[in-house]
Formats: C-alpha cells, sequence, structure tokens
C-alpha cells in the first residue's frame, strides 16, 4: 500500500500560491509570486534531495504539472536528484482537460478522484509524493487520503493569495514527526494525518 505525501510551501499567512516566480500564479491578481526566493539555502537544498530520494511515484495538481513539465524535462543531468526522478518516475495528473501530456511517463486521471486515487496507493509500493499542488492537496486532505505533510513556513506575510486552509476546510488532526529550522528561518516540520480533531475543557478552578 503506498503513502501519500504532500510538501508545500507556506507563508506565514497561510498562502501557497506562486511560490517560485512572479509569473508562475497570478490568478486573483496576484503579484506577490516568487516569495519563497530569497530564503534558499544549504538547509532547505538538503531537505529537498532527502525528499526526492524517496518517491515511488508522483501525483500533481494540473497546473503544478504545467509548471514542472515546461521546466524538468530540461534538466537533464542524471546527477540531479530532483530531475532524475521528475524525469523518470510515473506521473498522475487528475484532469477533464488534460488529454494529451507531453511529459513521458504522465497518466491522467479523469475518474472519481477519490476512487482514483485509493487505487493509486492499493497498486503502488512506497511513496506517492505530491508537490506543491495546493488545491488538490486541500481535496485530498478532505478525502482522507493524505499519510503525512512535510510543511514548510516562510518567514513572510502577504496578505493575499490562495490558502492552504480556507474557511472551510475539513477539521483535521495532525501528529508531529520531526522537524527543522533553515539558516534563513523556514520552518520545515513533518505531520502524520491522525484522523479527526478531538477536544476538551479546561477546568476552572474552584470556587474557595
Amino acid at each position: 500500500m503506498g503513502k501519500l505525501v504532500s510538501t508545500l510551501f507556506v507563508t506565514l499567512d497561510g498562502v501557497y500560491q506562486a511560490p517560485g516566480g512572479p509569473h508562475e500564479d497570478t490568478r486573483g491578481g496576484f503579484t506577490h509570486g516568487g516569495w519563497s526566493f530569497p530564503y534558499a539555502d544549504e538547509d532547505f537544498g538538503r531537505f529537498i534531495d532527502e525528499v526526492f530520494a524517496r518517491p515511488r511515484a508522483f501525483l500533481l495538481g494540473r497546473r503544478t504539472y504545467d509548471i514542472f513539465s515546461t521546466f524538468w524535462p530540461k534538466v537533464t543531468d542524471p546527477a540531479d536528484p530532483v530531475a532524475s526522478k521528475l524525469n523518470a518516475l510515473p506521473k498522475y495528473v487528475p484532469s477533464s482537460t488534460l488529454t494529451d501530456p507531453g511529459w513521458e511517463g504522465t497518466t491522467v486521471l479523469t475518474g472519481d478522484l477519490a476512487k482514483e486515487v485509493t487505487a493509486l496507493k492499493e497498486r503502488t509500493d512506497g511513496e506517492i509524493q505530491v508537490h506543491g499542488s495546493g488545491a488538490l492537496v486541500r481535496s485530498l486532505l478532505a478525502h482522507g487520503l493524505v499519510d503525512s505533510l512535510h510543511l514548510l513556513t516562510f518567514p513572510v506575510v502577504l496578505g493575499t493569495g490562495f490558502r492552504l486552509f480556507p474557511e472551510g476546510a475539513v477539521p483535521t488532526a495532525f501528529r508531529h514527526a520531526g522537524g527543522s529550522v533553515t539558516s534563513t528561518g523556514v520552518s520545515i516540520q513533518t505531520y502524520e494525518v491522525a484522523g479527526r480533531p478531538e477536544y476538551g475543557e479546561y477546568a476552572l478552578p474552584q470556587d474557595a
């Protein structure tokens, strides 16, 4: 049974939109694209390399797939820890409009998301990694299909943009599984999904 692992970059106010460049995703008039770039360092790079040492397949949202497919196939160095995996391993994209993907090894998932991803997990031995793809991750969390979340929180507030956990997100509990902070202040935390939240109440002091 495969394990679905999501890796996401977010700001302190939870924005995941366009971390990699100013033209990556300008929907809604978003003008802050590229906000993660100033914080890249050796710690950040080391963590990404470690993540990309483990996948057996990738599941990508349509927008992230389009961004990746225009860049990574051009990186042909077999020693590149990211490109070598993205170009060689199976890639799955849920989409009703993508009919002729040009990136070798791509399979388009056109059916019910929950059923398709459940079947993918059942036939995959190892990690199925989701990178970026915030809207897809929200849907996968709502269906209880995410097993683990690498959340990289960057020390910046943007005040606008698409957020990972907007109003109406499905209540979900997480168990902390490890973490670190980079030299530039990026908090890298790993969480295992732990079902629905539990609730309680702090007892008030008894009257004297």
